[in-house]
């Protein structure tokens, strides 16, 4: 009778996969910070609402509370852009671009500032071809998308899993894998 209730257990043990992480040095412990989907969603109407939209300026206002007020000194470090930062085109080079409106400076200076603040910038992309907000996926970018979060100075990726079939998922997010472990940078991905 005892060992009834251990066959569960043991057929989780049996049908279970070893998943070895890459030895690179990210993310040893679990990554901590502050995103802004659950408070902000996808606000992007800073005319109506200028402090809950999604802006260069709410980030800012982010890295900086979360350096004074001690979070990055408990081990908070990422200040996570999530959906909806992004232009709803994509520039002539085929590569993401944030709002132009919503983020004048671009993602790269936004980056450096987080940085001099002494946190990481995380950013978000969907491995279809479009995010579940309907801005551009990573579908068919790739390499691109992976080199120009690189090339931002950006330490994380979150990457979604909307408008793509779910038999392609697995592969979609392998290909970024390789993508991004293909720029030489060290960007946590987060899928």
């Amino acid at each position: 009778m005892r060992c009834v209730g251990l066959l569960p257990l043991f057929t989780l043990f049996l049908t279970s996969r070893v998943v070895k992480p890459l030895n690179n040095g990210l993310a040893l412990t679990p990554i901590m910070g502050w995103s802004h989907w659950a408070r902000f969603t996808c606000d992007v109407d800073c005319d109506a609402d200028p402090d809950r939209c999604i802006s260069e300026r709410l980030f800012v206002l982010m890295a900086d509370v979360m350096a004074a007020e001690g979070w990055r000194d408990a081990g908070y470090e990422y200040v996570c852009v999530d959906d909806c930062w992004a232009s709803r085109r994509r520039d002539a080079s085929g590569r993401l671009q944030a709002d132009p409106r919503r983020f004048p400076g671009g993602v790269r200076r936004l980056a450096d500032y987080v940085h001099s603040k002494g946190l990481k910038l995380g950013i978000y992309s969907d491995v279809g071809a479009y995010t579940c907000e309907g801005y551009p996926g990573s579908l068919g970018h790739y390499e691109t998308d992976a080199q120009t979060f690189a090339d931002w100075g950006v330490d994380l990726l979150k990457f979604d899993g909307c408008n793509m079939k779910g038999t392609l998922l697995a592969e979609g997010y392998m290909n970024m894998s390789k993508a991004l472990n293909a720029t030489g940078s060290s960007i946590v991905y987060s899928c």
